[in-house]
């Protein structure tokens, strides 16, 4: 047997082939452009996109059936019998629908979405832009008139593509601000308060299950597994049982850990309720959602101001933390997202002088970053006893000052799997749980990669220190909210 498992994230499409062995190769990586036409707006080019995806797909040999993650919040419209885009990828991080959202927040309507949702009001779901693609894009208007618009978020537009299935899984649907979290489905109520027909939006299925096939070298290989990317790297990183949490540090910082079969809705926390996982005829499992706007493109924007050339440069620094030196960095170059969520807050460094150098000033972008997903886990602690294993990835995984100021501000020991694909490979041993309990595998592909994960444990001497360390770094956090109201 041989999975296919394909992980469309934000900056690339990556495929992934899982063997009976146990063998994981990563085949293909293709990059995508992104595109910023406006300040604050992020899109994607849909058929840049599908043709990543096909190429992955080619990629691949004697695979028997293929899994694909999605961007989670990402969105466009097309055509229904054509499938020609009628826009953009309007991408997570954008922020066109501001305006709306901040008239949605004064209005009755805030509530009524909150407790259905379980979201806050932030254009980074789906629904405002899906609203703003109704409202601004002509042929939308025509294609809605004519009853040959659809509407969704780009799992939706890959599966009717390439598949002829207009649905998209219940992951997905849980980030858009229009499913009830209680029924599973679609609610009018919702998609009138954002403007969103209804009618044009795909219908919402587990996560495993029959999504069509896709024709590839002859062949129509099954696609038997669909899910938000986040998600997919929570099962990679083998967080199953309530308490269990991981974060990857990509663009931005996701962090997420499970709570079973229930579901907990935190508004004061800003912490969102969103479903991990659900497969066919079972019930789904929850879990809890915090993320962090900017993470590696924190450090990749220091890069580009010249602060660094190599990355060797800031894997270990020489001086006391910068925290310890009062110099901190609040990485809200896009607003804060949990536990704070305001997205007029701007980045800022505190504690600058005369003698400070570039590199301290990396340092503390560096743990600036590691603090917001420190305080985004213990508002998560709140709620559900987390376990003293935090497992990451993503590509600040890979700096070990990080890893190890990580373990220190959280005193409880961080593990990085040997297997950096842990997106692909989490979507991979998924569709492996699934044909196993169809039937359609005898015995479950293997994950040795936890196994041989780098772990960095605390240094349990200095666990007084890291505790005064978030207290004085969330005091530059509370300086950074706001900013235009404030001048």
């Amino acid at each position: 047997m041989s999975i296919l498992a394909i992980d469309q994230g934000t900056t690339s499409t990556r495929a992934l082939q899982l063997c009976a062995s146990g063998d994981a190769h990563l085949l293909l990586a293709k990059t995508h452009q992104q595109f910023y036409p406006q300040s604050g707006w992020v899109e994607h080019d849909p058929m840049q996109l599908i043709d990543n995806l096909r190429h992955c797909i080619e990629a691949g040999s004697d695979v028997d059936v293929i899994a694909i993650a999605n961007q989670g919040e990402s969105c466009l419209a097309w055509h229904s019998e054509t499938k020609e885009p009628v826009c953009p990828v309007l991408v997570w991080q954008d922020n066109r629908t501001y305006e709306q959202i901040e008239k949605l927040k004064a209005s009755p309507a805030k509530a009524i979405i909150e407790q259905k949702t379980g979201l806050p009001l932030d254009s980074y779901f789906s629904a405002s832009k899906l609203a703003w693609i109704v409202n601004h894009v002509p042929q939308a208007k025509t294609l809605l008139g004519q009853g040959k618009l659809r509407l969704g978020t780009t799992d939706a537009f890959f599966l009717d593509t390439l598949c002829d299935r207009f649905v998209t899984d219940i992951t997905t649907a849980s980030r858009t601000s229009l499913m009830d979290l209680q029924t599973s489905q679609w609610d009018s109520q919702l998609c009138e308060l954002f403007g969103v027909p209804i009618s044009a939006l795909p219908k919402i299925v587990p996560s495993s299950g029959d999504f069509g096939a896709v024709h590839s070298q002859g062949r129509h290989i099954p696609v038997i597994a669909s899910m938000v990317d986040q998600q997919a790297s929570l099962y990679g990183h083998n967080c199953k049982a309530a308490g269990d949490a991981k974060v990857t540090f990509g663009t931005g910082a996701f962090a997420m850990c499970i709570t079973g079969t229930d579901f907990h809705h935190a508004p004061e926390k800003g912490l969102l309720p969103t479903v991990a996982w659900q497969n066919m005829n079972e019930q789904p499992v929850y879990a809890l959602d915090g993320g962090v706007h900017c993470a590696s493109s924190a450090i990749n924007w220091a890069r580009q101001l010249g602060l660094f050339k190599e990355f060797e440069q800031i894997n270990h620094f020489d001086k006391p933390p910068a925290i310890a030196r009062n110099l901190a960095f609040v990485p809200a170059l896009m607003g804060l997202a949990c536990p704070h969520w305001d997205r007029s807050a701007a980045g800022l460094w505190l504690g600058l002088s005369l003698d400070t150098q570039p590199l301290d000033m990396v340092q503390a972008v560096i743990e600036g970053v590691a603090m917001r997903a420190a305080q985004v886990l213990h508002a998560m602690s709140d709620f559900t006893s987390l376990t003293k294993r935090l497992s990451i990835d993503g590509g600040m995984s890979r700096n070990p000052y990080f890893c190890q100021f990580l373990a220190n501000i959280m005193q409880c020991e961080v593990q990085v799997p040997a297997n950096e694909e842990v997106t692909a490979l989490g979507l991979g041993l998924f569709a492996s749980d699934y044909l196993m309990k169809t039937n359609h595998l005898a015995v479950r592909i293997p994950d040795a990669s936890l196994h041989n994960a780098h772990v960095f444990s605390p240094d349990k001497d200095a666990s007084s220190c890291f505790v005064q360390y978030l207290e004085k770094f969330s005091e530059a956090v509370n300086r950074s909210k706001y900013w235009p109201a404030k001048i």
